[in-house]
C-alpha cells in the first residue's frame, strides 16, 4: 500500500489540476488559523509514548493543544463538489518533571517534550447547497501525509547504578512522514472575492519509535478547529 501511495497521490493531484482550467473564475486560496487538540489519553494507540511517559513524568496530554496556521488551494469540480490541496503547521513544547524522584541536590529533574506536525492533505468535498449559495456548508474526506518530529530534551535519570539515579543532560529525536485518513466539515459564507467560515478537521496516523523512547509508538491523530478566510481569483 505504501509503495503505491505516491502514485495515488499524483493521480488525485492530477484530477484536481485537470479541472482547474475549467473553473478558473471560481478558485479559492484559503488561509486558516486554528487550534489543534491531540487524541486524549484514553483514545491513544497502545504503547503511545506520551501515555507511557505520563507513568513517570508529570504533564497532561492536553498541554500539547496549540495554535495552527495553514493554507489550502480549492478548485470546484462542478456545482456541488470541490477538490483541495493544503498544508498546515503546529508545534508545541511541554515541560515536565519526574514524578517520584529528584536530583541529589534536591532540585526537580526537568525534561521538555516537543511535538511538531506538518500535515499535507488532499481532500474531496461535497457542498449540498452548491457553489453559488451565499451560505455553503460542506463535508469532505481525503488522505493526509503528516510530516512529524518528536523530541525529548533536558535532564534524564539513569537508574542502572541504583538509587539515587544518575542525572544527565541529553536529547532524543525521532521524525518521519506518516499517511492517514482526513475527514472534515464546515460552513463558509461566500462572496464575489472573499469568503469566511469555520471548519472542524480530524486526521489519524501513527508512527513507530525506536528504543531511545519509553513508548514504541506515537499517536499523531487529533482534531483541528479552524477559522478560514478565502481569496477568490481568476476572474
Amino acid at each position: 500500500m505504501l509503495r503505491r501511495l505516491p502514485v495515488y497521490l499524483l493521480m488525485a493531484a492530477a484530477a484536481v489540476l485537470a479541472q482547474a482550467n475549467a473553473a478558473l473564475a471560481q478558485q479559492t486560496i484559503n488561509f486558516s488559523l486554528g487550534y489543534f487538540t491531540p487524541r486524549g489519553p484514553d483514545a491513544r494507540v497502545e504503547d503511545d509514548v506520551l501515555n507511557v511517559n505520563r507513568t513517570f513524568l508529570v504533564f497532561d496530554v492536553d498541554e500539547f493543544n496549540g495554535a495552527t496556521i495553514g493554507g489550502e488551494w480549492l478548485v470546484p469540480l462542478g456545482d456541488f463538489f470541490e477538490g483541495g490541496a493544503g498544508i498546515s503547521f503546529s508545534r508545541r513544547t511541554v515541560s515536565s518533571v519526574y514524578d517520584e524522584f529528584i536530583d541529589a541536590d534536591g532540585s526537580e529533574i526537568d525534561q521538555d517534550l516537543r511535538l511538531r506536525l506538518v500535515p499535507i492533505a488532499l481532500t474531496f468535498r461535497l457542498l449540498p447547497l452548491g457553489q453559488q449559495s451565499a451560505v455553503q456548508p460542506y463535508v469532505g474526506a481525503g488522505i493526509g501525509l503528516i510530516n512529524w518530529r518528536y523530541s525529548e530534551f533536558g535532564e534524564s535519570a539513569d537508574f542502572g547504578a541504583g538509587f539515587p539515579p544518575i542525572v544527565f543532560e541529553d536529547s532524543f529525536v525521532a521524525s518521519g512522514t506518516q499517511v492517514g485518513p482526513v475527514v472534515l466539515g464546515g460552513v463558509r459564507f461566500g462572496g464575489e472575492s472573499v469568503t469566511a467560515g469555520g471548519e472542524i478537521r480530524y486526521h489519524k496516523a501513527e508512527a513507530d519509535l525506536d528504543d531511545d523512547f519509553a513508548g514504541s509508538r506515537l499517536d499523531l491523530g487529533g482534531w483541528t478547529y479552524n477559522f478560514t478566510i478565502g481569496v477568490r481569483f481568476g476572474r
